[in-house]
């Protein structure tokens, strides 16, 4: 399968990688302003297929795309320490509005995945940009925050993350929520697992639990500047679903209505070859529910 990316910053050139490293995609195409730094992150890329399997790697531009399944939007600018993905919007937004249209253009048959923050709201913004059926724009949401959630109870548990079921929903920031009463392992319910396995879960451990995936991206950016390898593989993740056809259910972001509010957040939703379906709504609890409503108000004030 054939897939492009624009923008070779950190994230979208971590998502080239890690879609290369997984098999994940035969071709990808890297577009960005920096035509050097396209070709160098290309040519890098394509050094490491020997141990991944082949695949063609190449820097391009939008003409380049046509063909492609899936466009990887990775493109403006990152988060600073110590600002807010919504800070991002003015200028990510604008960013964004050059780009769409050349990659309908060029590619109008593919699939577009929003990877750039503040991510739900761009999403919406692209959705309309692009004009494309329902489902064949989404943005990336808490697929990271979700896989987090999962690996640090996955952590407490001493268990594989695989095994570890359960929902991050709502804003792919700070509004979000960790759906607790979703979290199953391996089929048998959180706080059953946890006894039986002889690692309860008490208030203070839920507590550092969401303070550790809710402000990770915080921790990671202070430390080295950016996020880019965890969700460099959670983009692979999607690819890979798109090019299986798996209706795979993913905490993905786009339209959804919640407590009668109306934007573009993260629920679960089945991915497949032509993008994602309607937004599923997990069983919570009030105080979650309520949580998710304000994260939708949030998300809809910043949409304006």
């Amino acid at each position: 399968m054939k897939i492009g990316i624009i923008g070779v910053g950190a994230v979208g050139a971590h998502a080239a990688y890690a879609t290369v490293l997984t098999r994940s995609a035969s071709e990808v195409v890297l577009v960005d302003l920096n035509q050097e730094a396209a070709r160098a992150h290309a040519e890098d890329i394509l050094h490491a297929t020997p141990f991944a399997g082949g695949a063609r790697v190449m820097a391009g531009g939008y003409g380049d795309l046509a063909g492609a399944r899936a466009v990887l939007l990775c493109c403006g600018v990152g988060q600073r320490p110590g600002e807010t993905r919504l800070d991002l919007l003015a200028r990510n937004t604008a960013v964004f509005t050059q780009v769409v249209r050349a990659v309908v253009a060029a590619a109008p048959e593919a699939v577009l995945v929003v990877a750039s923050n503040p991510v739900d709201v761009l999403t919406g913004a692209v959705e309309r940009l692009a004009g494309l059926p329902p489902g064949r724009v989404f943005g990336s949401g808490t697929l990271l925050d979700t896989a987090r959630f999962r690996t640090l109870v996955a952590e407490h548990l001493a268990v594989a993350p695989q095994s570890v079921h359960g929902y991050v929903l709502g804003e792919h920031g700070d509004s979000e929520v960790l759906a607790w009463s979703t979290v199953d392992v391996g089929g048998i319910a959180l706080d059953a697992f946890a006894a039986q396995s002889g690692h309860p879960l008490d208030d203070a451990l839920r507590a550092r639990i969401d303070e550790g995936v809710r402000r990770a991206a915080y921790r990671i950016i202070a430390g080295k500047g950016r996020t880019d390898q965890g969700i460099g593989a959670a983009l692979a993740r999607i690819v890979r679903a798109i090019r299986d056809d798996e209706r795979a259910v993913l905490t993905l972001s786009g339209p959804a209505t919640v407590a009668g509010t109306s934007t573009c957040l993260s629920l679960p939703r089945v991915l497949s070859r032509g993008g994602v379906g309607p937004a599923l709504l997990p069983r919570l609890d009030a105080g979650e529910s309520a949580a998710l409503a304000r994260s939708a108000q949030i998300l809809a004030e910043a949409a304006k």
